[in-house]
């Protein structure tokens, strides 16, 4: 994925489901979406336009719209995660995840300090 193409692009896009086995059966049967498993919280889809993911959430946690309401989250690429991690923090935005790795890359999650929260990803 390593391309300087798709710096700063909308790449990804995670949703959030109580149950993910349903999630499939919905998402594969209504739009033909097809999915790569990665353990029992986690899916990742194509054939939607834009991969994405559906994370295993309870419908009692506490999402950004309040109790068991979750946004969708939009991830961006970075050919360089630290210096999008500077950039965001010197024009006012925070860090509310801070880097991690997953299979594939690292991510972390920021606020934009007008309520949004996205994500950047680099291998």
């Amino acid at each position: 994925m390593s391309n300087a193409g798709n710096h700063h692009k909308i790449n990804y896009i995670e949703f959030h489901s109580t149950d993910i086995e349903r999630t499939k059966k919905f998402y594969g049967a209504v739009f033909g979406w097809t999915f790569v498993d990665y353990g029992p919280d986690y899916v990742s889809f194509q054939g939607a336009g834009i991969d994405g993911g559906f994370v295993k959430s309870e419908p009692g946690n506490i999402g950004p719209g309040g109790p068991g309401k979750f946004a969708p989250l939009v991830v961006l690429y970075s050919a360089d995660l630290a210096a999008t991690e500077i950039a965001v923090r010197m024009e006012g935005g925070g860090v509310v995840v801070p880097t991690f790795e997953f299979p594939g890359g690292r991510r972390f999650h920021f606020s934009d300090g007008v309520g949004n929260v996205l994500a950047v990803w680099s291998e």
